[in-house]
């Protein structure tokens, strides 16, 4: 933190007349908080050692999920100038700052806030002996729905969700007054124009406010299910950048489908019996600014280092899913016959496997990974990180990934698919292997055990144990008669 850089967001609040500083910041599962200044406190930098830049602003870390004891509450937020931006919701001239997390007694960088441990991570590419990389780049591909009405509920006598869109296929014989049809048929959402992607002008938006922020768009488009599923697609980015972006990108999201009285969900399997929503990640190693993932003499045009760092990933696939595919929905899409990747294999081109290698393009710099387990649930701080992390093991350690499978995994015979590693087939599974396997994560400092240890413990008892004893709408059907 310099003088220059608190004049610079200086200069934007009074250039761009701000009247609210938003201070934003991450918790653990991966929700966005905050609360808001005056911009007097950060405009006087004159004592730069003694202003907001240096001695951050205070919060109570008890009341945020997977942080402190209510006996150990005192926290600080150091606001990043660097990721100044002005926001795009907000009806008041606002600027919005993401901040990072520090320790008010160490005045150490906090072990569990989700950005110091991104932060490490691409700090750990660079200082490792493991590859020569510099840079990790990190490009997701989000997936979402939008809906029209979303009601849920359940106590000790009841429980009951129900969502609607007018784009629903069971809405064709709804009284709309009138009903005009389009409505994608299950499974067919990708992606016819309009009228039968009613949400295009609604995207479009969304990405317009998200040029705004920095962040810079490459395609959007209905997605596969029925009901208002969309993709929006970034540029790839360095991974601390990019999970700063992705937080925006949710934010920016929620908040036009809003505007426009629907709602917008990253929940990753919201419908029965069509796909679910998924975040594939494709993933690269750079060094001055050369692309280290090719070869065009290896498979796919990958490199041996490209290889090694897939074997990480699919060796460690199960412990992944823990911060990949983080919540007990998610293993309602990570199942066979949905485009949701559950054997852990690689391949070109061929999307039923965990890892896959694009093929539009012969170019050196194109060459990446795309890892496709993943869900919109994570917290995208930890799983950048933590699939970096394998990654660089499989380099570390040569692990070889095996012979690609070039089929579709999903019909092979029983005895040919009993021989192919899975993700776990629930959140439970999930933790048992991240406790087997996360040494890891452990190196270089970027997970820490604490982190680990309250993630698991907060995934079983604030998760895992509620929906575990609360019966199913489901078992009433299948039980009810006994």
């Amino acid at each position: 933190m310099t003088e220059q850089d608190a004049q610079r967001v200086s200069k934007m609040i009074e250039d761009n007349n701000i009247q609210i500083i938003d201070l934003k910041f991450n918790d653990l599962p991966g929700l966005w908080q905050h609360f808001s200044i005056t911009p007097r406190q950060m405009t006087n930098v004159d004592d730069l050692a003694n202003s907001i830049w240096v001695d951050g602003i205070g919060f109570d870390g008890s009341s945020i999920r997977g942080f402190q004891m209510i006996q150990e509450s005192d926290m600080i937020l150091i606001p990043d100038p660097s990721t100044a931006r002005i926001d795009p919701v907000m009806k008041l001239p606002t600027l919005s700052l993401i901040c990072d997390i520090m320790d008010p007694l160490s005045r150490e960088p906090y072990t569990r806030d989700p950005r110091f441990v991104a932060r490490k991570a691409e700090e750990y590419v660079k200082s490792s002996s493991v590859t020569e990389a510099d840079t990790i780049f990190i490009g997701p591909e989000l997936e979402f729905f939008i809906f029209d009405d979303i009601r849920f509920g359940q106590n000790e006598h009841s429980g009951y969700y129900y969502v609607d869109s007018v784009e629903g296929a069971w809405n064709t014989g709804r009284e709309e007054n009138p009903n005009l049809g389009y409505k994608p048929r299950f499974k067919e959402g990708y992606f016819p124009v309009p009228p039968h992607d009613s949400l295009q002008d609604i995207r479009s938006e969304m990405i317009i406010e998200m040029e705004k922020v920095g962040i810079t768009i490459e395609v959007h488009h209905h997605e596969v299910a029925t009901a208002g599923q969309c993709e929006i697609d970034m540029r790839f980015d360095t991974l601390l950048t990019m999970a700063d972006q992705v937080l925006w990108y949710k934010y920016i999201v929620k908040n036009v489908a809003r505007r426009h009285n629907k709602v917008a969900t990253f929940m990753p399997k919201p419908l029965f019996d069509d796909n679910g929503s998924g975040m594939h990640t494709h993933q690269s190693l750079w060094k001055d600014g050369k692309p280290l993932f090719y070869d065009k003499d290896g498979y796919a045009g990958t490199s041996q280092l490209c290889r090694w760092y897939i074997g990480g990933l699919l060796k460690h696939g199960r412990s992944l899913m823990a911060f990949c595919a983080p919540t007990t929905n998610s293993y309602k899409r990570l199942v066979p016959g949905y485009e949701a990747p559950v054997n852990l294999v690689y391949s070109a081109r061929n999307r039923s496997a965990a890892a896959r290698i694009p093929m539009y393009t012969e170019q050196p710099h194109a060459k990446r990974i795309e890892f496709r387990p993943p869900d919109t649930a994570a917290n995208p701080y930890l799983a950048f990180a933590a699939m970096l992390m394998a990654g660089l093991d499989g380099i570390e350690n040569k692990i070889d990934p095996g012979d690609p499978v070039d089929r579709n995994t999903y019909e092979l015979s029983a005895e040919e698919a009993a021989k192919i590693p899975t993700v776990p087939s629930s959140l439970d599974e999930a933790l048992e292997a991240l406790e087997q396997d996360h040494q890891y994560l452990l190196k270089g400092g970027v997970f820490t055990q604490d982190v680990i240890d309250v993630w698991i413990d907060y995934k079983r008892t604030a998760e895992i144990d509620p929906i575990r004893l609360r019966p199913h709408p489901w078992e009433f059907h299948l039980y009810f008669d006994v």
